[in-house]
């Protein structure tokens, strides 16, 4: 292994954690119902599929656009730590 490979093989493994964390927030958004979003005060079933699909489609096709790619990781990451757990507690009542 040489040592111009360590960065892009950093990168290839940071890649594919950020793709495995927007695949879960997306599978995670579909498990919900439109009610419960309503009902926790969040944003639509369907926005948040839709934004969290279209992460998922930036990291896999576009990711020399590290802006978007940077929009949608932080978008990504706002569903897990805000409306997954909003979501959550109104399934466990």
């Amino acid at each position: 292994m040489s040592l111009l490979s360590i960065p892009s093989t950093v990168m290839l493994v940071v890649g594919i954690v950020l793709l495995a964390v927007k695949l879960f927030a997306f599978i995670s958004a579909l498990t919900f119902s439109a009610e419960h979003y309503q009902a926790a005060g969040k944003w639509t079933k369907p926005g948040w599929t839709i934004l969290l699909c279209v992460a998922v489609i930036v990291q896999v096709f576009l990711t020399s656009i590290l802006f978007l790619n940077l929009a949608m990781t932080i978008a990504a990451f706002v569903y897990l730590a805000d409306v997954r757990p909003a979501l959550a507690g109104l399934r466990r009542r």
